[in-house]
């Protein structure tokens, strides 16, 4: 047994074992897939064991591959957490990713900015979605990032730091001419029979399209069919108004000319926002993003549940620390 493997060839393991298929994975490292094969074969000869079975259609692990798999996560942590408490931090620029120029993670960045020295510098990112950040953020070329915490997996979560920032109350956008857009709020029991757009078929969304297939499951709302990943506020809004789409949102969303924003009641669905960061970052800006997330929920309520009859699945309510009687079942 080899006493020093290289962690590139864990690396390149893990990402094979996690989306067994060698082409997304070299995607995901930004390698060549010629190289990502090479590395594997490498591991498995100093190894002295097969770690995958390959064929033609598909690419499953062997038995010494769900073995290792957990011991290369726990070392790809440890060498990242390593890495970043000696990281030379303070002096670059803080890489955020808010989504969208509108809303919770946008409104804590402007605060965060504020606190901070002009030679500090938060940059923004509008990409969207945590699914799809929590693997650049273990990877280090993302710094912070903001969503559902509770939907991601295990395996994701391990690298990172969390902190519950805001239960943002549900909305549904509405053609202007819809016939629920003629109220000041939709019952959430309005939507029965309706089709949302949460976007299904973007896989680095996918914690919120699942907590979407939450809310809507028993309650009569499809969900819109799987569409590739619209990136980008203006093409966002150019693709939702050519479909004439109802779009399952938060009560803070982008403005879309055509279309209203209905919050949902009875019961008033939460969506739980968090803020993630590789484990072990280091920077002023990740303190002034902390500080100015606690300053603005303290002030505003971000945590305080509503009154009266509230929806929130009971592992979310568990992850931003709140209680969880009322929320969903597990």
């Amino acid at each position: 047994m080899p006493y020093d493997i290289e962690p590139r060839l864990l690396r390149a393991f893990t990402a094979v074992a996690e989306e067994l298929h060698f082409t997304r994975a070299a995607a995901r490292l930004y390698v060549a897939q010629q190289a990502l094969s090479r590395d594997v074969r490498r591991l498995e000869r100093e190894l002295g064991a097969e770690l995958f079975v390959r064929s033609t259609r598909r690419v499953a692990l062997t038995a010494e591959g769900e073995r290792l798999l957990p011991y290369a996560r726990r070392v790809l942590a440890a060498q990242e957490e390593l890495a970043a408490a000696f990281r030379s931090e303070p002096g670059r620029p803080l890489v955020v990713d808010v989504g969208a120029p509108v809303g919770t993670a946008h409104r804590v960045l402007a605060a965060a900015r504020r606190r901070l020295p002009e030679s500090c510098e938060l940059i923004a990112r509008y990409h969207g979605g945590l699914t799809g950040a929590a693997a650049e953020l273990a990877a280090g070329r993302l710094d912070v990032s903001f969503g559902r915490f509770a939907g991601l997996s295990a395996a994701a979560r391990a690298g990172l730091d969390h902190r519950p920032v805001r239960l943002e109350p549900m909305a549904v956008l509405l053609r202007a001419d819809h016939p629920l857009a003629v109220a000041g709020c939709v019952p959430l029991r309005g939507l029965a029979g309706e089709t949302l757009y949460a976007a299904a078929g973007n896989p680095r969304t996918a914690e919120w399209t699942g907590l979407a297939a939450r809310l809507f499951a028993g309650r009569g709302i499809a969900m819109a069919a799987p569409f590739p990943e619209i990136a980008g506020a203006e093409e966002f809004v150019r693709v939702v108004r050519k479909r004439g789409w109802s779009v399952l949102a938060s009560t803070e969303f982008i403005e879309v000319p055509g279309m209203v924003l209905r919050p949902l009641v009875d019961p008033v669905p939460l969506s739980p926002v968090g803020m993630a960061w590789r484990r072990g970052l280091r920077h002023p800006g990740l303190a002034a993003l902390r500080d100015a997330a606690r300053e603005l929920g303290a002030r505003e309520g971000w945590r305080v549940l509503p009154g009266g009859a509230w929806w929130l699945p009971a592992v979310d309510a568990e992850a931003m620390g709140v209680a969880s009687a009322g929320a969903e079942g597990p």
